[in-house]
């Protein structure tokens, strides 16, 4: 984490710190991420580093902003994805307090309150790009389409070529993706499309295991209760750390 720490000095007086003077970023820097792995009570994480919870909240509030400052450029946008590769695309919903302000948070998909983001992982299952977080009442499909990430311009093809078809569950019918078979109105479905879907769901499954991977920063799937303005930042904080840490 001292990735992290190097844009901290000691000589920023301006940053809440606990402790002595030179532990400032060790100590305030180890807070914040055990906060958004394990999305802890404040009270409780101010017990464990022996502070207040008053110190605690201005540490998080303070480092994570900074975390994500200094981490963001290691997050992928759309332009960084290389157009000719074919991905795996699965949306989910990063879950938030209820604020009754804010109606457009709610999902009747997931039937809570959150922001929803696009996710994409390569065929081998690697963790290839996040989108910007929407409202939770996107849908998918709208979602995916104010992403970008299906609207490759030709320039960037190679000559002759076409844009790979993304792979998505059934969410997506409708966006020319590789998505399973629905099954007729009043009909079973036909044998060769069970058997498509099938085919399928064994290569979109890896979608569903990198988003799994994404959550156990808890603060992303237990509900985040700081303010709704802060969330953003804090997905990107966790984005920073994920895409520059794992292998």
């Amino acid at each position: 984490m001292w990735t992290c720490a190097r844009p901290f000095s000691p000589r920023t007086p301006d940053l809440p710190a606990f402790g002595p003077r030179w532990g400032i970023c060790t100590c305030s820097v180890r807070l914040t991420p055990t906060y958004l792995r394990h999305n802890l009570p404040q009270e409780l994480l101010a017990e464990l580093y022996g502070v207040s919870q008053a110190t605690a909240s201005r540490v998080i509030t303070a480092y994570t902003p900074l975390i994500a400052q200094a981490l963001e450029i290691s997050v992928p946008t759309v332009e960084d994805l290389d157009p000719t590769v074919q991905l795996i695309v699965d949306g989910t919903l990063l879950q938030c307090w209820s604020w009754a302000e804010h109606p457009e948070l709610y999902s009747g998909k997931h039937r809570t309150t959150g922001l929803n983001v696009q996710v994409a992982c390569t065929l081998t299952g690697h963790l290839a790009w996040v989108s910007d977080p929407h409202d939770g009442r996107v849908h998918d499909t709208e979602a995916l389409r104010r992403c970008g990430l299906l609207d490759v311009p030709p320039a960037d093809l190679p000559e002759g070529a076409s844009p790979p078809r993304h792979i998505g569950d059934k969410g997506y019918i409708g966006l020319g993706m590789i998505t399973p078979k629905k099954k007729p109105a009043n009909l079973p479905l036909h044998p060769d499309d069970k058997a498509y879907n099938i085919t399928v769901n064994q290569v979109r499954y890896k979608i569903e295991r990198v988003i799994a991977n994404i959550k156990t920063w808890r603060v992303l799937h237990t509900g985040y209760k700081r303010p709704l303005e802060t969330f953003k930042t804090t997905i990107t904080a966790v984005l920073g750390i994920i895409f520059t840490y794992t292998p």
